[in-house]
């Protein structure tokens, strides 16, 4: 197996995506070890908020909500998962697993933000980041949810989850800007479009991507059933500001904002909505709607400059 990393002219002129570079030397196992890239803009004393991405984008899906949250007094960071972005990229789908993927998350926050964080999470970035929630909710402040969940088995997949999953394992053809475009409501660019795909070049980079949706559990034997119920008890209970904004024409999840807000302590009395003209890849059709719920879920909390 190889450690791929990424090629910078791939991202020389990338629009609206100004942010300087940061990196951490991340512990992969077996010995190996990779670099995460992650974006860490406004002041280094404001409240820090995490912006998880989930499959198959990367920090690029929030380089329209964070301007507006330093505008409005935060730190944001943003990581790049092990396997897209600019961060290395293991060519061995087989090496990425879901507790690999939380392990190497947790490595990242513990150096980077150990303090008390808010958190945005959608897609991938929700199994990852609702489970940390859900282990350590004191970490938490608040936290805004959209087009995710944290399943444990049952399943209860929804066919249009497996019909992508079985696609994203087999098809020829695996075109990541592709991907994005018709995952949202509004059309991307041609050049926005080139950014979703600058981190993958050849089908080796692309094994991340590719592994995430078959990790998902939605078989009771899969691995992570075990960890996400144990990690329900801790969210469930979480008794901080939680609010769900889904785009409504998700196929997928579009419909799951309210089935995870039914179950959790700190959503019951917020604004939660199902955002029209919104699609999976919501921070493309809505960003100002969604950085809104953050700086409002903050003030409810308590937690801003």
């Amino acid at each position: 197996m190889q450690i791929l990393a990424h090629d910078p002219a791939r991202f020389a002129q990338l629009p609206d995506y100004p942010f300087a570079e940061n990196w951490l030397t991340i512990e992969l196992g077996e010995g190996l070890a990779g670099r995460m890239h992650y974006l860490d803009e406004g002041p280094r004393h404001a409240p820090p908020v995490l912006l998880l991405h989930g499959e198959p984008s990367w920090s690029y899906l929030y380089r329209r909500m964070i301007p507006l949250l330093v505008a409005a007094g935060f730190r944001c960071l943003a990581p790049d998962l092990i396997g897209f972005g600019k961060s290395d990229k293991p060519d061995d789908p087989a090496f990425y697993t879901y507790a690999r993927h939380v392990a190497w998350l947790k490595q990242w926050r513990d150096a980077v933000v150990p303090e008390l964080v808010g958190l945005f999470c959608q897609d991938w970035g929700g199994l990852l980041g609702l489970r940390m929630v859900g282990e350590e909710p004191d970490r938490f402040a608040f936290v805004v949810a959209s087009n995710t969940f944290l399943p444990t088995g049952g399943g209860q997949a929804s066919p249009g989850f497996l019909a992508w999953r079985e696609f994203a394992r087999a098809s020829p053809e695996f075109r990541i800007g592709g991907i994005m475009n018709r995952g949202c409501q509004r059309g991307l660019t041609e050049a926005e479009i080139a950014a979703y795909d600058a981190p993958f070049p050849d089908e080796p980079s692309k094994a991340g991507a590719r592994a995430f949706p078959q990790l998902v559990p939605i078989e009771d034997d899969m691995d992570g059933v075990t960890e996400n119920i144990a990690a329900w008890r801790g969210l469930a209970g979480y008794a901080r500001p939680f609010l769900t904004l889904f785009g409504a024409d998700d196929p997928v999840l579009g419909a799951a904002g309210p089935a995870l807000a039914g179950r959790i302590k700190g959503a019951a009395g917020q604004p939660h909505a199902l955002l029209s003209r919104c699609g999976h890849f919501s921070q493309e059709d809505r960003p100002h709607e969604l950085a809104q719920g953050v700086i409002d879920m903050a003030r409810a909390a308590g937690f801003h400059a």
